[in-house]
């Protein structure tokens, strides 16, 4: 998609009411929907983080950054995500999170960024993770520094690609809620996205998808 004419919808996407758990639940794994809205109020008191939704021209086509993390011990090794992380008691806000660590992961400038909106947060499970998610855009091309100790490979996703619905699908993978699982999931470069990364991604197509019918 041309990046000009997603520039002209930035208005629209920025003002569009999100349709949250709803479109969570179409990328869920069965077993995820029972805590969609979050822990439980017994349990401990989740973490908080922050990720960048990122669109960007490139070759002045409309594209997402997405990354793939690192192999190590713990739940997220090798996984899709968006840049970002934790926050810390010197950020500003939570935003502040996602800017600063999207600098310290990709290399991308909080000044080369404009924030548009919020999205809903996204509980995870396994980590107790409380991630807050923000969509923004970058008006000119990036180029992007990974960090080689948190990110193994950068993808750069055609905006095209992504509202394509043949990279749909569904995957069978272990996870921390049982074996052998099947589970709803993006295929993006040979890459199987899915939990909290397809859950998030699922709630930027919607909101995507309501705002260019709106305009036909």
């Amino acid at each position: 998609m041309d990046f000009q004419y997603f520039l002209q919808h930035v208005p629209l996407i920025a003002t569009t009411v999100l349709p949250a758990r709803k479109a969570h639940a179409i990328m869920a794994p069965v077993e995820r929907l029972e805590t969609i809205d979050g822990p439980e109020k017994s349990a401990t008191p989740p973490k908080k983080a922050a990720v960048l939704m990122l669109f960007y021209p490139k070759k002045d086509q409309t594209h997402l950054v997405l990354i793939v993390r690192n192999t190590y011990k713990g739940v997220h090794s090798a996984q899709v995500a968006f840049p970002g992380g934790k926050y810390e008691y010197t950020d500003d806000d939570l935003s502040h999170t996602a800017l600063r660590e999207t600098y310290e992961e990709v290399g991308v400038h909080p000044q080369d960024v404009e924030l548009l909106k919020p999205f809903t947060p996204m509980y995870i499970p396994p980590s107790n993770f409380m991630v807050h998610p923000f969509l923004a855009i970058a008006k000119e091309e990036l180029q992007f520094i990974p960090d080689p100790s948190e990110v193994a490979r950068i993808i750069e996703l055609p905006l095209a690609v992504f509202l394509d619905e043949s990279i749909v699908t569904c995957t069978q993978l272990s996870t921390s809620y049982g074996q052998d699982m099947v589970v709803p999931a993006f295929e993006i470069e040979n890459n199987m996205v899915w939990g909290a990364t397809a859950m998030m991604l699922s709630e930027l197509k919607e909101v995507l998808k309501t705002v260019y019918e709106v305009k036909r």
